[in-house]
C-alpha cells in the first residue's frame, strides 16, 4: 500500500520543485509501525516551547480538548488506519506530510493571514500555502477578513470555511470576583509573543508620550523592541500567569493590524476583559459590542474614557465561542 497517491503527489509536485524540497524516504521500521497503527486525527505542526505565538496556543487548547474527548491524536505523521488529518498554515515539514498523505484520508487544512498582509510584505509565503492547500479536502479559517484578503490576492482556498479560534477555559475565564469599580486609574493591558512592528508599536510609543498616566495605569505583558517611559512592560508568561495578570485589569488595548484572529484578543476577552481595539483585521469581528473600536491613536483616551463608563454593559456583550464547539466544528471538517 503506498503511503501518498499519484493525484495528491501531483497536486504539489510543482511547489516542491519550486522549493526544492529534499523528500526523506520512509525507513522499513517506520513504514511497518505507520501501517498497524490508527489515531482518530493526525495534526501536523511544529510546537515552539511556551510562552509562543497564538496558532501554538489556540492548537494546545485545541489537542487538549480532543484528548479529553479519548479521541487519539498523532503528531507529524499519518498511521495506516488514521482516517484523517489536520495541518496547520505552514508550520510544518510539507514534504513529510506530502510522503504520507492519502486518498483515504480526509485532509484539512487549518489557514490564517495573509502573510503578505499581516507582515506587510511578500515574502513567498503565501504562494508556499497556496501550494501546501493543494492537498486539503477542506480548508478553515480563523475569520472572513482572512478569506476576503485570500482571495482579494487571488488565492482560491479548497473549500474553505470560517471558524473563529478559542481559548482554554481552563486557564482564561472571568474572576470570580470583581472588585467593584475601576480604581482611580483604569487598569489597561495589551499583550503580544511577536515583535512585529505591525503588533501595533506606534500606538504604544505615542501613547507612552501621549496619555494621561493620572487617569490610565497601561501595561504591556510580552516581548517588545521598545523602551517605554511610562507604560510598564513585563516579560512573556506562561499561559496561567499570564490569564492572573489579565484578570488583574480592567481593560484590554488590542493595536495589532490586519491580524486575522488575534489569540491575545480572546484570552483577554475570554478573562472578562472589554476591549480598546483598532478597527483591522478580524478584530471587529472577534470584539462585536465587547468594546470599542478607533481608526487613529488619537482617539485612544477618548475610547478608555468611555469605556470605563461602560464597563460593566460592555463585558455583558463578549462572547468567545466555547472550545467545546470550536472542536465540533474542526471535527465536522475532518470527518466531512
Amino acid at each position: 500500500m503506498a503511503l501518498r497517491t499519484k493525484p495528491r503527489a501531483a497536486r504539489v509536485h510543482a511547489g516542491n520543485i519550486a522549493r526544492r524540497v529534499a523528500r526523506p524516504v520512509l525507513t522499513e521500521v517506520e513504514f511497518a509501525r505507520t501501517r498497524r497503527a490508527r489515531a482518530d486525527v493526525a495534526v501536523f505542526h511544529e510546537y515552539r516551547p511556551p510562552p509562543s505565538g497564538g496558532g501554538h496556543q489556540f492548537l494546545r487548547a485545541l489537542t487538549g480538548e480532543l484528548r479529553r474527548r479519548e479521541l487519539a491524536v498523532e503528531w507529524n505523521r499519518i498511521s495506516g488506519g488514521t482516517p484523517s488529518c489536520l495541518f496547520n498554515s505552514f508550520n510544518f515539514d510539507s514534504a513529510r506530510l506530502e510522503r504520507f498523505a492519502r486518498d483515504d484520508v480526509r485532509m484539512v487544512h487549518r489557514v490564517d493571514g495573509p502573510i503578505t498582509t499581516y507582515r506587510g510584505f511578500d515574502d513567498g509565503t503565501d504562494g508556499r500555502i497556496a501550494a501546501i492547500n493543494e492537498l486539503a479536502d477542506a480548508t478553515i479559517l480563523q475569520s472572513q477578513f482572512s478569506l476576503d484578503k485570500h482571495r482579494e490576492l487571488g488565492i482560491e482556498l479548497r473549500n474553505p470555511l470560517v471558524v473563529r479560534n478559542s481559548v482554554d477555559p481552563e486557564i482564561f475565564h472571568p474572576p470570580a470576583e470583581r472588585s467593584g469599580p475601576p480604581r482611580e486609574r483604569l487598569r489597561v493591558i495589551a499583550t503580544s509573543w511577536s515583535t512585529n512592528p505591525r503588533k501595533g508599536a506606534d500606538i504604544l510609543e505615542w501613547l507612552d508620550r501621549n496619555l494621561d498616566f493620572a487617569a490610565f495605569d497601561v501595561t504591556f505583558a510580552g516581548n517588545t523592541e521598545q523602551t517605554f517611559e511610562r507604560i510598564r512592560v513585563v516579560s512573556p508568561l506562561p499561559s496561567h500567569a499570564l490569564a492572573d495578570l489579565l484578570r488583574e485589569h480592567d481593560v484590554y488595548l488590542a493595536t495589532s493590524r490586519d491580524d486575522p484572529c488575534s489569540n491575545a484578543l480572546l484570552e483577554a476577552l475570554a478573562c472578562g476583559l472589554p476591549a480598546a481595539f483598532l478597527r483591522s483585521g478580524g478584530h471587529p469581528e472577534l470584539v462585536g459590542d465587547g468594546g470599542l473600536g478607533f481608526d487613529n491613536v488619537e482617539e485612544v483616551p477618548d475610547v478608555l474614557a468611555r469605556l470605563r463608563e461602560e464597563l460593566d454593559e460592555r463585558r455583558t456583550h463578549i462572547h468567545v465561542p466555547p472550545l467545546a464547539d470550536v472542536a465540533d466544528r474542526y471535527l465536522a471538517a475532518l470527518r466531512g
